[in-house]
């Protein structure tokens, strides 16, 4: 069995994204880590290079900066990735440049792809997600932000990156997929308030499609208010290894309520019924569970 890493990443160090902590979080599982590295206007290639592993293989691209709507230049990336896929590579493995997958979770994962490597019904599997918040102590549990998606897709399938690269589709229709007992931890929404604000002003262009909108925004307030989060509650467990120094960096501090319930009530309801069944009820997926 072979299992190919792919991710994608630009501007890295100026946005401070921790691809390098997600690929390493990876590279035990993988047999080999394409990089697609955009044009960056930093140092990001040297960041990839300073990983000392054999397994990577860095590709280029330029990221086409006329594709404005709804962030589906990651989707036109993560395809781009894809084609540097050898034939031979059973399982691809996704990776966000802000996702990382703690290092209990990685013989759950070879193991899943071993049992459903023969099993043709299974296109892709499934991980659980958790979407840490304002500093590593706090993740989001409101029902805006996505509980599970594919990361892991069965190579030669024609599976194509959908919309912003949250999950996978064949043509328009939903893969078919087994969900499985492993986490990815999502750091995207971690950083010091004015870093966070000044990410989001960088990577506008590719989400804002008026040229009005986009110069509105980023004359907005230069520090992002993590208050205005719908539900936030306290992680309770560990962090991956690979994060650990960047943990320790940490010199900004956020008070958030757990208490406080930013919600109408047909949300709230729908909040506390997942609360006391584990289910989340009417919600948007990109997959069709076809194993528990």
């Amino acid at each position: 069995m072979k299992i190919t890493g792919i991710t994608i990443i630009k501007n890295a160090i100026v946005n401070d994204y921790p691809i390098k902590e997600a690929i390493l979080s990876v590279l035990p599982i993988v047999d080999e880590m394409i990089v697609a590295v955009g044009d960056s206007e930093d140092e990001t290639e040297a960041l990839i290079q300073s990983i000392e592993s054999t397994k990577i293989r860095i590709v280029h691209s330029v990221w086409d900066k006329t594709i404005r709507t709804g962030g589906s230049v990651l989707a036109v990336e993560t395809n781009k990735a894809m084609e540097h896929v050898s034939k031979d590579t059973d399982w691809i493995l996704y990776i966000q440049g802000d996702e990382v997958i703690h290092e209990k979770y990685h013989e759950i994962v070879k193991s899943a792809a071993e049992r459903y490597l023969n099993d043709k019904k299974v296109e892709g599997l499934l991980f659980h997600y958790l979407h840490f918040y304002g500093t590593y102590n706090f993740v989001r549990d409101g029902r805006g932000w996505y509980k599970v998606e594919t990361r892991l897709i069965r190579n030669g399938l024609h599976i194509s990156s959908y919309k912003d690269a949250q999950g996978f589709r064949i043509g328009n229709q939903k893969i078919k997929v087994a969900l499985i007992d492993a986490f990815v931890y999502h750091y995207g929404w971690v950083k010091d308030p004015k870093l966070m604000k000044t990410k989001q002003k960088n990577v506008a262009e590719f989400w804002v499609e008026d040229d009005q909108s986009l110069e509105a925004f980023r004359n907005t307030e230069d520090e992002f208010d993590y208050t205005e989060a719908d539900s936030v509650e306290l992680f309770n467990g560990t962090h991956p290894a690979v994060m650990q120094e960047r943990i320790a960096r940490q010199q900004w501090d956020i008070a958030l309520d757990t208490r406080k319930k930013k919600m109408k009530f047909k949300n709230r309801l729908l909040y506390i019924i997942e609360k006391w069944t584990g289910k989340r009820l009417f919600t948007f997926s990109n997959h069709r569970i076809i194993r528990p």
